[in-house]
Order: structure tokens, then sequence, then C-alpha cells
């Protein structure tokens, strides 16, 4: 991925993995390679912080041999975004009533 775009983001877990990724969803083999022709591209002018520390990110695992020959990758992960975004309505209003019903317990003693 081109480190140097402005959404590229990268963090880093204690375990010791390292999540790279694009912060706009158009790099579907991420984090091997961004799109060649990618429309958002952005050079990054500069980092947040100005910082720059003797840390450096571990380097990117080799690419699987299909990167970028099987175009099944892109539609694999989007549909599995879609299976994601359909059930998340259900999950948040499910989440909410839970926090409602909690509140509900905690004011039991105030009329309103």
């Amino acid at each position: 991925m081109r480190q140097d775009c402005k959404h590229y983001q990268s963090r880093s877990y204690p375990s010791g993995d390292t999540m790279r990724k694009c912060g706009l969803d158009l790099a579907p083999e991420a984090p091997w390679s961004c799109p060649a022709d990618c429309q958002k591209y952005e050079r990054r002018l500069a980092d947040v912080n100005w910082r720059h520390g003797s840390l450096v990110s571990p380097p990117t695992p080799s690419a699987p041999a299909s990167v970028g020959d099987d175009p099944s990758v892109a539609a694999l992960l989007d549909s599995a975004e879609d299976i994601i975004n359909a059930v998340g309505d259900d999950i948040r209003s499910e989440v909410e009533a839970e926090q409602a019903a909690r509140q509900q317990k905690k004011r039991w003693f105030w009329p309103f």
C-alpha cells in the first residue's frame, strides 16, 4: 500500500499484529496493494503531531500469489461488508434497548 497517501491508516496491537488499511475503503486487497489508478490518492503532507520517533511499523507480510489476479477477492469482501451492514441496524437497536432498560432500572425510585 502507499504509505505516503493521506488516507493510509496503520495501527499496531500489543500482540505484535499490525492493521493497515485505506481509510476510504478503496483498497480491497489491503494491506498489499492499492488500486493503481486510485482517484482519491493524495500525498500526505504532514503527520499528526509532527514528531517521528525511532519506532518503525513492521514490514507488510508478503502478498499471496492471487493478489491482483483474482477479481473475486474484492467481490467477496464487498459481500461480507453487505452482510455486516444488513444486521448493523438490528444490533444497534438491540443495544439501545438494553441500555434503556438498564437506565430504567437505575431510576426505579424516580417517578419521571
